[in-house]
């Protein structure tokens, strides 16, 4: 499978060949591009900026909301795309599929929206025959670095308020699931989007350090891990960062939950994509007195869970998306079991398959405890005080989104206040979202806000426009 309207920039002649999974089937395979094609990207991207910027605001629209027609009319060929290349189940990808329809839509709104506002001169003292407004403008060229666990919305996300806010993107979409940001930017492109606003990159880690560091680069939109977060932002110079680095995700469960949507919403947090998911559950902080009640009931569920082939419709848990993300991820509960911590379940790797695992005891010097796992493994740590469960939550020196289950409105307000993180789902998991909220961090690494509306901010400038009402 090659897609030839995205696949229109400059590359090498090695070709990337992408895996499925769960079987190791080749899915596809794309040309590879490398740090010495830049130049001739940016030439491109410079020619796409002046188009997107030239494209009226309802023009943007229409075509945002032809593509995610067109999405929406395809939703079955897209899922299924991404369970082949990214492991996830085909309940999860048809979930996918339906979000990024979402966020299309709410792109084109932001386009007919989101124009500016009147300045109130007048409102200050000396300003009295001043009158105005601004604008938001586009910034002009956006990078775009997206990773492999939501490989047709998280680039929607960022393609759809770049496109809105009327700049052009270089998109470098991950390696090992591209063909799903592809098959979107070909959509686009059949929906009216002027070709050259889109430039579709492919290739590793050099290739992406090379996009960031031009001075015609704007902003540089990335999602992915914290080494790599770092590199880019010594390599980018002076430029807009926004970047979703990870996180470690807890869950607070009291003893006056419902408990039973506390089980559900815990096993359904922790495991969702086979736990690669940035604002999956990983650490469930439960309250003494019904930890043992609930560790039992989270562990049968645990066991009940399938995991297998994606494609099967009662399939819960699928592959991780390589044998080396499994082996890091064994290799993190090994060295936790070393130090003390206790295995309840799971833990038994088959090739790209990790069933869900769970363990307790885990040593907070673990790197099990403080680092973000990405994979299908939870820790269960009992507490006496909501105070000590929101000291444990904040215990990480990052973090994206966390939950409570409890039925006081006042333990509920006080845990939203105290837990440092861009999201509080009280009486959900902590891997809620909704396409329009504003999601990203808190603490290190926290820069700047996805969600539609909150991207297309970042991606566009004000600009003001002031009348002098001179006097004849």
């Amino acid at each position: 499978m090659m897609h030839g309207l995205a696949l229109n920039a400059p590359f090498s002649s090695d070709e990337i060949v992408v895996r499925n999974p769960f079987d190791g089937s080749v899915v596809g395979t794309v040309p590879s591009s490398d740090a010495t094609c830049v130049s001739s990207f940016i030439e491109r991207a410079r020619h796409g900026a002046q188009a997107a910027k030239a494209l009226p605001r309802h023009k943007r629209a229409a075509i945002l909301e032809k593509a995610a027609s067109a999405i929406e009319a395809a939703h079955e060929e897209f899922a299924l795309l991404i369970v082949k290349e990214a492991g996830k189940t085909i309940t999860q990808a048809r979930k996918e599929a339906t979000r990024c329809v979402n966020t299309l839509k709410l792109s084109a709104d932001e386009a007919k929206r989101n124009a500016g506002e009147v300045i109130p001169f007048e409102s200050y003292a000396g300003s009295e025959a001043r009158q105005g407004w601004y604008t938001r403008e586009p910034l002009g060229i956006i990078t775009a670095i997206t990773p492999y666990n939501d490989p047709l919305n998280l680039v929607a996300h960022k393609l759809g308020p770049a496109i809105a806010g009327g700049n052009a993107v270089l998109l470098k979409p991950s390696e090992l699931a591209p063909l799903s940001a592809l098959k979107l930017v070909d959509v686009l492109v059949e929906s009216g989007l002027p070709e050259e606003i889109v430039t579709v990159v492919i290739g590793g880690a050099d290739l992406g350090k090379a996009l960031v560091v031009p001075r015609d680069v704007r902003m540089i939109s990335f999602t992915g891990g914290f080494a790599t977060g770092e590199a880019i932002a010594r390599a980018a110079g002076i430029k807009k960062l926004a970047m979703d680095l990870g996180g470690n995700a807890p869950v607070i469960v009291m003893e006056d939950c419902n408990f039973v949507a506390a089980v559900e919403g815990c096993v359904s947090g922790a495991y969702w994509a086979a736990g690669q998911n940035c604002i999956g559950t990983q650490r469930i902080l439960i309250q003494r007195s019904i930890y043992e009640r609930f560790k039992s009931e989270f562990v049968a569920a645990t066991k009940m869970l399938k995991t297998g082939n994606p494609l099967e419709p009662d399939t819960d848990v699928g592959p991780m998306i390589s044998e080396r993300a499994v082996q890091r991820a064994a290799a993190m509960v090994d060295r936790a079991v070393a130090s003390g911590a206790d295995l309840l379940c799971g833990h038994s790797p088959a090739g790209n398959l990790y069933p869900p695992t769970v363990l307790e005891n885990v040593p907070f010097g673990c790197d099990l405890w403080s680092e973000e796992v990405f994979a299908p493994i939870v820790i269960l740590e009992p507490f006496d005080a909501l105070c000590d469960a929101i000291r444990l939550a904040n215990a990480p020196d990052y973090s994206l989104h966390a939950g409570i289950f409890t039925n006081d409105l006042e333990g509920a307000l006080e845990a939203a206040s105290g837990i440092d993180a861009g999201g509080i789902m009280i009486n959900d998991s902590s891997d809620y979202r909704f396409d329009a909220m504003p999601f990203g961090g808190f603490k290190y690494g926290s820069m700047g806000r996805e969600g539609v509306r909150f991207a297309f901010e970042d991606m566009t400038q004000p600009k003001v426009v002031c009348i002098n009402r001179l006097k004849r």
